[in-house]
């Protein structure tokens, strides 16, 4: 039996008239003249740094040292959350990508922040309160609540977002009220259009997993030692995966959707060679280091069999997502568009892994939002082990230091808000009071 090599690889096929993108493990044998493994400089694939320059202007010399002040500033934030204890209020990098934003509610530790080579931002709500505002939407929350969009935690803003379609900002403030919160720690932010989840089911077309009666496919995510991660909504439990050429490829080994994640874990059979890398759909394996998770305001790249690689920029964790079939809780939202065929797909920033597509909306033509599930929650779940190629952090969710703790620090920039939804609309919760 031929080995075959898992790496996050797809390919588009025609059947009966309609182009199905299938996630395949290419044959073993027949990779190298059509995909080269990528030779990569201080962990950052030329091919990626490319893709960075197409989608958020940037030059490889920025886009690298956005990158790798990235990956410092994961270490930095982590000490000084520790170090600061109840006081921390959030980390993320302003505009510019390298500017650490440090929030606290006890001005006495500014210097310690300075020191670390942060912006020090004095706030009135720790992070801890925040989660706390942001769980209770999610104890609050109906099933009607699933109109609106979602909610997550805005640490530059120092307050909780909850998202509202046009003609809906009085729904999602009267939930914030319902669930408790004061008005000065919410904001209503009105969005185009409400995220669904990122797989294609096609009746009648040769399929990948089953889902819901109907065929589906998605992509594949990284590597793990037995297998590779995915979207949850890519496969129930006991779900098989099947490959391009109609053989058992694994079966689902572990599947949330919806709930508290989006994650699936896929245990693959003995004929599935398992290799660290990301295709770019432009005939290159960029390699996965690790998967040290990169703050709000990094820049992220993904890739996925429907649109292959696009980037752009992490806007807010700990996102929860109404989705049409139920509340998805601690995702993480970019502005990064993907399609109907991405779900499950990779995400990185540099060569550090950071999570697997879950949905959004929009496309890659109009652009959009796309939401992500943090991959070291599903290796830690599942005590999975990342496959790398050794040259960068380390996988399973540890993280390591990261560089100098004193470079010196930059013009503080608050990174993009979102435009104020406060707009009137006659929608309210339904099954709960109304106001005025």
């Amino acid at each position: 039996m031929q080995r075959r090599t898992v790496v996050a690889i797809a390919a588009t096929v025609t059947a009966a008239g309609a182009a199905v993108a299938f996630t395949l493990p290419s044959m073993a044998g027949t990779t190298p003249s059509r995909r080269t493994a990528v030779q990569s400089a201080d962990g950052v694939a030329p091919q990626l740094l490319a893709a960075m320059k197409r989608d958020l202007g940037l030059s490889a010399d920025e886009a690298t040292a956005r990158l790798q002040r990235a990956k410092w500033a994961s270490g930095v934030s982590t000490r000084l959350r520790s170090a600061s204890g109840d006081s921390y209020g959030g980390a993320w990098l302003g505009k510019d990508g390298m500017t650490l934003n440090i929030a606290i509610t006890d001005a006495s530790l500014a210097d310690d922040v300075r020191a670390a080579g942060a912006q020090p931002r004095l706030v009135q709500r720790s992070v801890a309160q925040l989660d706390r505002a942001k769980q209770a939407l999610d104890a609050t929350a109906t099933r009607a609540d699933r109109d609106l969009p979602g909610w997550y935690v805005d640490v530059a803003a120092n307050q909780v977002v909850v998202q509202a379609l046009r003609g809906d900002a009085d729904h999602a403030r009267e939930l914030a009220d319902d669930a408790g919160i004061p008005d000065s720690a919410v904001k209503v932010v009105t969005v185009k259009a409400a995220p669904r989840p990122l797989a294609d089911v096609i009746g009648a077309q040769p399929y990948f997993v089953n889902i819901g009666g109907g065929q589906a496919r998605c992509s594949i995510g990284f590597a793990v030692e037995g297998g590779f991660v995915t979207a949850g909504h890519c496969g129930a439990e006991g779900t098989p995966t099947i490959d391009l050429e109609g053989d058992a490829q694994g079966e689902v080994a572990d599947s949330v959707f919806p709930g508290n994640a989006d994650l699936g874990f896929v245990q693959t059979g003995a004929n599935v060679e398992l290799q660290p890398f990301v295709d770019d759909f432009r005939g290159n394996a960029l390699p996965v280091g690790g998967s040290i998770e990169s703050p709000v305001g990094a820049a992220v790249c993904r890739s996925g069999s429907t649109t292959g690689t696009f980037c752009g920029t992490i806007l807010a964790k700990n996102q929860t997502v109404n989705y049409p079939e139920g509340e998805v809780t601690g995702l993480t939202r970019t502005n990064v568009c993907a399609e109907g065929g991405d779900s499950g797909g990779p995400w990185l920033s540099g060569d550090q892994a950071q999570g697997v597509t879950s949905g959004g909306s929009g496309d890659c033509t109009v652009g959009g939002e796309t939401f992500f599930q943090p991959i070291n929650e599903i290796l830690d779940r599942n005590n999975l082990t990342l496959l790398t190629t050794g040259t960068g952090g380390g996988g399973g969710g540890a993280v390591p230091s990261a560089g100098a703790t004193t470079a010196p620090p930059v013009e503080a920039d608050d990174p993009p808000a979102d435009d104020n939804g406060r707009q009137g609309g006659g929608h309210f919760r339904r099954g709960h009071r109304s106001h005025g």
